[in-house]
């Protein structure tokens, strides 16, 4: 199977929706996994190459990626999770988007088809909050139970399968002139890592994807297939196995236990609203931190009367996000920051731990281009009037930088279902609560100045701030653990109650750090794989 042309696996698997299903919904030999972003995705394609039959469950539907719209609003209804959720707390987005604080994919490849690819890794000391920073009042920091060299070899997986520039022999993205903006900026005030990658949107062929033509839409799923996603590498080669059947349309709404309290199955609703049940050896959980929380919710049953494997009253708590904001600096002259790749361009300098900027943890600063839509609505939130117009004239002369920082985990910061808003399937809503600490709200305003300095030393007119974009690095809320007091799994993902269920998404990071995401989760479900397959070769599964 793996020496196939990914072309052609591309071409065999792209023809239209996977005829489903290939296994009996009363086959009690089958995976389960949930969600088909870069975890579920991952996770069912190292099954599969094992010889585990897997059924695959996506929320949302098959989308072609020549389908995609290089348009800003269109791709946003096309592409993302739109139903109902209620934010509250004091965070801006609870003000600014109060149904929307996240933004994720609902479709096969989940929110991988809209990020923008970066892809640094964590900093050992990341892993050892606790240890480092040492007691933060309000903040509910655990070290993670395993350390970096437990990662690195998936870390060295992770990259090779998504392509990534400056490693494993990579070569690098060209600058595009946003980039030689942020870039300039960076050298006169001092900075020295700054770079075009780590980034996963092919520099040159690799993988059977072509190199990008630097088009500008990353965002909106990339028709080119040059950035890497579940659904143009992972899905093709797992369906091609005919060990994976993919359920599209396929709303997970619960887990079942059996008798002897183990996990055997799951009620799915279908494109139609109508409930089915599947059973299942084993189950994986891959929803995105706050749709697996709510699942984990609504699977209270006997023994679990508050939810499953949430006996430490742990799941949906320690939400976190990261610290953000953006920055945007005017220039006399067109910079034209929509051009090329959106986020090609990472500032590591403020990543490191260093207390004496008045908090702890450390931040990135990531280049980030945005279309005309998303520039007005995110500029300034509700903005109007003269002043705010003419930042809207200065579009094509505007550069910008996001910050993404690390926040700290706060046992009040979390996902509970609400008590009176459903969706359309009759089933509660999540609701989304979070504060920000004040070791978050120092990070923001040292990032804040540090941006104007690194604009202003390269001739910037006017720069201005805005408030967190509507949240793409959700975290936590199933957090692993040694012990089943402080956390939901275990340092394999598997929940501490339930030995046959795990949870594969960044649900189970305990603390944050500063790097994207992405590919430290590819880098945990790869180890977990890896448990998993031993374990059902062992016969313990």
């Amino acid at each position: 199977m793996m020496k196939r042309n990914t072309d052609e696996l591309w071409n065999e698997a792209s023809r239209g929706e996977p005829e489903s299903p290939l296994f009996d919904s009363n086959d009690v030999d089958v995976a389960v996994v949930i969600g088909t972003g870069p975890a579920g995705a991952t996770l069912a394609l190292e099954l599969a190459r094992a010889g585990q039959r897997v059924v695959l469950f996506e929320a949302g539907p098959w989308i072609d990626p020549a389908s995609f719209i290089n348009d800003d609003r269109a791709a946003f209804e096309q592409m993302s999770w739109t139903d109902p959720r209620e934010a509250t707390g004091t965070w801006q987005l609870a003000r600014d988007f109060p149904g929307s604080p996240a933004w994720m994919g609902k479709l096969v490849g989940g929110t991988a088809n809209l990020w923008t690819g970066l892809t640094p890794r964590f900093k050992a000391h990341e892993l050892r909050a606790s240890e480092t920073y040492g007691r933060i009042p309000d903040s509910t920091l655990i070290d993670w139970p395993i350390g970096l060299n437990d990662l690195e070899n998936g870390y060295d997986q992770a990259e090779r399968a998504v392509g990534a520039t400056h490693r494993q022999g990579r070569p690098p993205l060209p600058a595009n002139n946003n980039y030689k903006v942020v870039a300039n900026g960076a050298a006169r005030i001092g900075y020295t890592h700054y770079a075009t990658g780590p980034y996963a949107v092919n520099a040159e062929p690799y993988d059977c994807r072509p190199a990008t033509i630097q088009d500008g839409f990353a965002s909106q799923g990339d028709k080119q297939r040059s950035k890497w996603t579940p659904l143009v590498s992972e899905i093709p080669r797992a369906l091609a196995s005919g060990l994976v059947d993919l359920r599209t349309r396929c709303h997970v709404t619960r887990i079942t236990l059996g008798a002897n309290g183990r996990a055997d199955g799951v009620v799915f609703a279908d494109a139609d609203g109508i409930l089915h049940r599947q059973r299942a050896r084993f189950i994986s959980v891959a929803c995105n931190a706050i749709e697996t929380a709510r699942l984990l919710l609504l699977s209270s049953t006997a023994g679990h009367q508050n939810g499953l494997a949430n006996g430490s009253d742990q799941v949906g708590r320690n939400y976190m996000r990261h610290t953000s904001g953006v920055i945007y600096a005017e220039f006399e002259q067109p910079v034209h920051m929509y051009r090329g790749e959106p986020m090609a361009g990472l500032i590591a300098d403020e990543s490191r731990h260093d207390p004496s900027r008045g908090f702890v943890g450390g931040y990135y600063f990531e280049m980030i281009s945005q279309g005309l839509a998303s520039f007005s609505q995110f500029n300034e939130p509700g903005g109007w009037g003269v002043e705010f117009a003419s930042r809207m004239e200065a579009y094509t002369r505007t550069s910008a930088l996001w910050i993404c920082g690390e926040d700290l985990p706060q046992a009040t910061n979390r996902v509970t279902l609400s008590d009176s808003a459903t969706d359309a399937l009759g089933l509660p809503v999540p609701v989304v609560h979070y504060d920000d600490h004040s070791n978050d709200i120092a990070m923001r305003m040292h990032a804040y100045d540090r941006a104007e300095e690194l604009f202003s030393a390269v001739g910037a007119v006017r720069i201005t701030t805005a408030p967190p974009l509507p949240s793409g690095h959700n975290l936590g809320t199933a957090r692993m653990s040694l012990d089943a007091e402080s956390g939901v799994v275990d340092p394999y993902g598997r929940a501490h109650e339930v030995d046959n269920l795990f949870i594969s998404d960044g649900s189970v990071f305990p603390t944050s750090g500063a790097a994207n995401p992405t590919l430290t989760i590819m880098s945990l479900v790869y180890r977990q794989a890896a448990h998993i397959i031993g374990a059902l070769r062992s016969g313990e599964l």
